[in-house]
């Protein structure tokens, strides 16, 4: 039992055990909000809310007193690490410290260039693959005005001067976001106790819904390198196709990993994918590996040569959507181009089915290979076989 209350009435029951990181990851949120201390290390206890969410600490007295160490979130802090996170706080502690009250000054010192950095070594590193967009954002366009600020000082007004002096608008919004996502975590490790991003509006942009005309693809095709022709032959992701790597080439079938894997960085949204390679687009793999440039660049490439043709503004990403627009055209339907095109879709037969359409696949990736030569080397489109449901 724990120590009696103050009013004299029994207090809550020491919840203790052995924890394993099976039994914390499946802990959900019950009736009440719980505590859970680990029996091999004392004063480490697991905090778990109702709403789920749930939170390492170490609790240890300090001239009398109880003092709460939030060591962090569990998604971001693992048992093993949380136990090696205690044994430091525990020694402090032993050596006559008090963690939290220095943790505090700590807070109360650091600027807003501090929170960034340590914002990225200790969770977007780990769990964000396109850091470093977002940290070449908050660098450029923050930093430069919010950095030796206080990090508990910058205010929503602070935010919205720097914001306001991008004249674009979606980089305006990225930036937005970026900052947010700091101070977001900042509150769940409890360094910060508000989001002064809150309240700000992002600027109302359009998506995206460009799709290049057969004539448009006639005048690019003969001046679009390997890569790009890789797009509309695949209708993978940009910065994916410039990431391909030889040893993902099996059989006719382009593999990607969810998960980073040496220089590749892994899909957008961290699920395993595959596509069929037809001939035409297999062809163009030797030169692309040869020559390949980065998304960016990329990208770059490809506004110049559109304006050199006098075409209305294309990206690399539209050559994609017209590669999937082409999938539907040609009647295979809206599921058969999201599972082409690797778009998440929460489905638990998704998770069990990934593989169970190879001839399919392979039909469709040819026929579409088929619809985009026909179209470039201006042939009948009798040429190209529709899909016909059995």
């Amino acid at each position: 039992m724990g120590r009696p209350r103050k009013d004299g009435s029994p207090a809550k029951e020491v919840h203790r055990r052995k924890l394993t990181d099976m039994y914390v990851q499946a802990l959900k949120g019950g009736a009440r909000n719980e505590l859970i201390w680990d029996e091999r290390c004392p004063h480490l206890a697991l905090s778990v809310r109702t709403t789920g969410y749930k939170s390492w600490s170490v609790i240890y007295r300090h001239s009398g007193k109880p003092r709460w160490f939030l060591l962090g979130d569990v998604r971001d802090i693992g048992l093993a690490d949380a136990r090696k996170m205690y044994a430091k706080v525990m020694l402090d502690v032993a050596n006559g410290k008090d963690p939290v009250a220095e943790r505090q000054a700590q807070r109360d010192s650091g600027t807003f260039a501090d929170l960034a950095r340590t914002y990225v070594e200790l969770w977007a590193k780990k769990h964000n693959k396109s850091y470093r967009q977002a940290e070449r954002l908050v660098a450029r366009y923050l930093l430069p005005r919010l950095g030796k600020l206080k990090a508990n000082q910058v205010s929503r007004s602070d935010v919205r001067g720097a914001i306001a002096r991008i004249s674009a608008p979606i980089v305006a919004n990225q930036v937005l976001a970026s900052a947010s996502a700091i101070f977001s975590w900042a509150i769940r490790q409890e360094i910060l106790a508000i989001n002064p991003c809150k309240g700000i509006d992002s600027n109302p942009t359009k998506d995206r819904e460009r799709v290049l005309s057969d004539s448009e693809l006639r005048l690019l095709w003969p001046r679009l390198d390997a890569q790009l022709k890789l797009l509309l032959l695949t209708g993978q992701r940009p910065g994916e196709v410039a990431a391909m790597r030889r040893q993902d080439i099996v059989e006719g079938w382009w593999k990607m990993s969810g998960d980073p894997v040496g220089d590749w960085p892994g899909t957008k949204n961290g699920r395993d994918h595959r596509v069929f390679l037809s001939d035409p687009a297999a062809a163009l793999i030797p030169l692309h590996l040869q020559d390949r440039r980065t998304a960016k660049e990329s990208g770059v490439f490809m506004r110049k040569l559109v304006q050199e043709l006098n075409i209305e503004r294309a990206t690399p990403h539209d050559l994609r959507r017209t590669a999937l627009t082409k999938i539907t055209s040609l009647g295979f339907g809206r599921d058969a181009m999201d599972r082409i095109a690797n778009h998440r879709k929460k489905s638990v037969t998704n998770v069990y089915d990934r593989h169970g359409y190879e001839v399919e696949d392979q039909r469709i990736m040819e026929a579409v290979a088929r619809k985009i030569l026909s179209i470039v080397n201006d042939e009948p489109s009798s040429n190209v076989v529709p899909f016909a449901a059995a």
